[in-house]
């Protein structure tokens, strides 16, 4: 398992973020993304839970943020180098934000996230 302090992991998912294209996140809405140290179930990288924004109609409105959980613990468990991480971490926020634009894991994973 990768040693790495928090701060430097959060850095890690901002800069995942700071790569994605101003684009789609500008189409990004109603959503918090937060690192947490140990994921509910072994294995599980991240986590997105709310409703995709091809599934939003006229009632979404009041509704509390979509969450993006990134699990720092599973993902340097699994990873053997520090580059391993700062790709890990890059997939992984890629695919979770992916399913807040609808976007299902049979498709991520045929895209190689």
């Amino acid at each position: 398992m990768i040693e790495m302090s928090r701060d430097a992991f959060e850095d890690l998912v901002s800069q995942a973020l700071d790569s994605i294209p101003a684009e789609l996140t500008a189409h990004m809405r109603n959503v918090v993304i937060v690192v947490e140290d140990v994921a509910p179930e072994p294995g599980l990288l991240g986590l997105y839970q709310g409703v995709p924004l091809t599934e939003r109609g006229d009632w979404y409105a009041g509704v509390l943020p979509d969450h993006i959980s990134i699990y720092r613990d599973q993902i340097l468990r699994i990873c053997a180098t520090p580059e391993d991480v700062v790709e890990e971490v890059r997939i992984t926020v890629v695919h979770e934000i992916a399913h807040h634009f609808g976007i299902d894991d049979a498709r991520l994973h045929e895209l190689g996230y």
